[in-house]
């Protein structure tokens, strides 16, 4: 690739794995210089969802964690790329490849009944007429589904099967949610339905998702001479022109700067976010229920009110009662828990993946994670996460909805689900539970119209496009590293015309043996 003209700038507008994946591939692929790339982020930390954080004595911290699976062509190009944080000498994809040869994930113990692993754990409980309907929904087009939501298509009977509570709780979908995002899903993971109630076929990377991928790709921009701007919120864009040709100018910061584009500039826009209004609790404290948008969501109603083609975030941000979870993680000292859920789940510690409590009304999960989770994690110490897919219900053993819930009462549900005796629970005594309300976590599924989502390349952009997780991109799904990944690729494909644009999304439905075997996986066979 040819050197850019030193004069031309790339400004990025958030600092999530979207934004920084957007700036290796301007530097990797279409040939621009680091001093030439401008991040602004504007909390104090890179990374968006893709967190970690914390100490031993206060309690480490994940809001959640992104699952990977072989067919994310354009992350594990991405993070080929890129040096593993512990050995320079290979890369992220080499790294996440060794891990899960090293600690292959198959759970033993994917749901738990009254106490102890589920009889049926290994039966999917749905009826031929539910299978009907899944199928029916594959061959369906998004053009017949419109607005409808998982409720609206299948029985009732269906949302009381393993197959439903397996799935809702792994790609946290609820009844409510848009009908097209689960066809997206079925059609982009069918190859995963034989493996599906041990979770087979997913991978996971060594440590936390910030220390195992953002902090080394954070590194590798810096040692370019990216510029990455942290506490800098983007509160203003101002764009010129028609309809059909128009341009970004000018983009307006908290801090009363004005950044001002010429020409040649490209400009790259995360509009929405899942952790956006995030807010932490306690121990003895619950997350505060004042749901609040910051920046990334007041930015695209701006622009979405100011200019066509920008969508309608109001139909993803508008009902945080539909979208909210809580998770919590909680670090205890010594490995009494894990130990005992080792011999409970006939897991090795870190090869089971989520564990969920059927009869739970909270419909609590949790996932004990291989140690340390954490770069630097202090020894001795243990780490696990865990999250309520409806929040909003009582407890079985605190009864309070989960969103009321401080640490140490979701430890106690918790206990009773396990049905811990007293000498056991004491392995939680000096446990940090630190629980995080995320109002926005499933947005991005809420059922939409064509238009709600704006594409990468709004109609008529010169110098400007949208990545993340609410642009349009055909067949792929959101939710997943991948798609925010392939959102940047597309951008920088699109604005520059020098980079290849990502490869087509894989349609593993269209492969006869893989559907024989998904629909074996669905009849039990």
């Amino acid at each position: 690739m040819s050197n850019v003209a030193s004069e031309e700038q790339h400004h990025i507008v958030g600092g999530g794995i979207a934004g920084l994946a957007t700036a290796v591939y301007l530097i990797r692929d279409a040939g621009v210089e680091g001093k030439d790339i401008r991040i602004y982020e504007q909390l104090d930390v890179t990374g968006g969802s893709l967190d970690g954080s914390g100490d031993a004595e206060t309690g480490y911290v994940i809001r959640g964690g992104r699952m990977f699976e072989e067919h994310f062509a354009c992350t594990f190009d991405l993070l080929g790329t890129i040096p593993s944080v512990n050995d320079p000498g290979i890369s992220i994809t080499e790294d996440i490849m060794a891990f899960n040869r090293m600690v292959p994930g198959s759970s033993n113990c994917r749901l738990v009944r009254e106490g102890k692993p589920a009889e049926d754990r290994y039966d999917l409980t749905i009826s031929a007429h539910d299978i009907v309907d899944i199928n029916r929904l594959i061959l369906r087009s998004e053009r017949f589904l419109g607005s409808q939501s998982i409720e609206d298509w299948f029985q009732p009977s269906f949302f009381e099967s393993n197959f439903w509570l397996m799935w809702s709780t792994m790609f946290s979908f609820q009844p409510w949610h848009a009908l097209i995002e689960m066809r997206r899903y079925l059609r982009r993971f069918i190859h995963l339905f034989p493996g599906f109630t041990r979770i087979a076929g997913i991978l996971r990377t060594r440590y936390n998702q910030y220390d195992s991928l953002i902090a080394p790709i954070v590194t590798w921009l810096r040692d370019r001479g990216v510029k990455i701007a942290t506490g800098a919120q983007v509160i203003g864009v101002t764009i010129e022109g028609t309809r059909q040709d128009r341009r970004v100018t000018a983009l307006a910061l908290t801090d009363d700067g004005n950044v001002q584009t010429n020409e040649v500039d490209c400009v790259y826009l995360t509009l929405g976010s899942m952790t956006d209004g995030s807010v932490m609790g306690s121990n003895d404290r619950a997350p505060e229920l004042h749901d609040q948008e910051s920046g990334a969501w007041t930015l695209w109603r701006r622009l979405a009110a100011q200019h066509e083609g920008f969508g309608h975030p109001e139909a993803f941000c508008g009902d945080t009662g539909k979208t909210a979870w809580h998770s919590f993680t909680a670090t205890v000292d010594g490995p009494d828990f894990f130990e005992f859920m080792e011999d409970f789940t006939n897991n090795r510690t870190g090869t089971g993946g989520l564990v969920t409590f059927a009869d739970s009304g909270w419909v609590l999960s949790i996932v004990l994670f291989h140690q340390p989770h954490f770069r630097g994690q202090k020894h001795g110490t243990y780490t696990f996460w865990g999250y309520g897919l409806r929040g909003d219900r009582p407890g079985d053993f605190v009864k309070k909805p989960m969103w009321e819930a401080a640490g140490d009462e979701i430890i106690t549900e918790l206990s009773g689900h396990l049905k811990l005796t007293n000498k056991q629970k004491a392995c939680f005594d000096s446990a940090r539970v630190l629980p995080c309300r995320m109002p926005f976590i499933t947005s991005q599924f809420m059922p939409r119209r064509p238009g709600d989502r704006p594409d990468v390349r709004p109609n008529g952009a010169r110098n400007f496009a949208v990545i993340g997780q609410y642009c349009e991109l055909p067949r792929d799904c959101v939710f997943t590293v991948e798609y925010s990944v392939r959102s940047a690729r597309t951008a920088v494909a699109s604005l520059t015309g020098r980079v290849d644009p990502p490869p087509l999304v894989a349609r593993t439905d269209l492969d006869p043996m893989v559907l024989i075997r998904a629909a074996r996986a669905l009849i039990g066979m």
